[in-house]
């Protein structure tokens, strides 16, 4: 129980620093959309912009992968089927193939979306980060629609959970302990990967996120 309380702590002080970090950044997007290897993608969880994630965003640029962020996300208060068109639209706007998904949280929803669309076949697959794919039953107590449609019975969970046809494509790597997604993020057909640690933001920054990717993305 304290071990627990610690992560929770922790976890909300990492999430505070990096989203102040992000308000005030200033970087340009686009000074990472070059590189030589495999195109990625980042799909950020709510109420973050893609800053939240900028460590990951320039660990794999510095690796050679062009990063691509779509700004128009903006802080993901979109439905999940409003975001997957998003990404879709910005795959078939730039003509990308072979791309990873990079995403947290919510993000991964948006993510498996694309990957059981049209857009499937752009796609190589996704590494999503606690992402709650059979919901959080803490949703249902939110105070706003775009949180309780996170719940386990929403029906755009209900209808993400039962399409697995992408879920081989996937890794899902989550924490032991994640007080945002108390069912975890265990997606069945997916390969997945629980870390030693707690904490839903603070994963983020565990060097074994980074590791995966860039054995994912080759």
């Amino acid at each position: 129980m304290l071990k627990a309380a610690a992560w929770w702590l922790l976890d909300y002080v990492y999430a505070a620093y990096w989203q102040t970090r992000a308000l005030m950044s200033r970087t340009d997007a686009s000074t990472f959309r070059t590189g030589h290897r495999a195109p990625i993608i980042v799909l950020p969880g709510i109420y973050e912009t893609w800053r939240f994630m900028q460590p990951i965003v320039e660990a794999l640029h510095a690796r050679g992968h062009p990063v691509h962020v779509i700004e128009t996300l903006e802080r993901n208060l979109h439905s999940v089927a409003e975001m997957a068109d998003q990404v879709t639209d910005y795959l078939q706007r730039y003509d990308l193939g072979d791309a990873v998904l990079v995403a947290h949280s919510k993000g991964g929803l948006a993510g498996k979306l694309v990957m059981i669309s049209a857009a499937s076949d752009r796609v190589r697959g996704m590494i999503a980060v606690a992402t709650p794919f059979g919901g959080s039953r803490y949703a249902r107590m939110m105070p706003t629609r775009t949180l309780r449609a996170l719940s386990p019975d929403d029906p755009s969970i209900v209808g993400l959970t039962q399409d697995r046809t992408a879920n081989s494509r996937i890794i899902s790597i989550f924490a032991r302990f994640d007080p945002h997604i108390p069912e975890g993020s265990e997606l069945i057909g997916a390969t997945n990967m629980r870390l030693e640690t707690g904490g839903h933001f603070r994963i983020l920054a565990h060097p074994r996120v980074v590791a995966e990717i860039a054995v994912f993305a080759g």
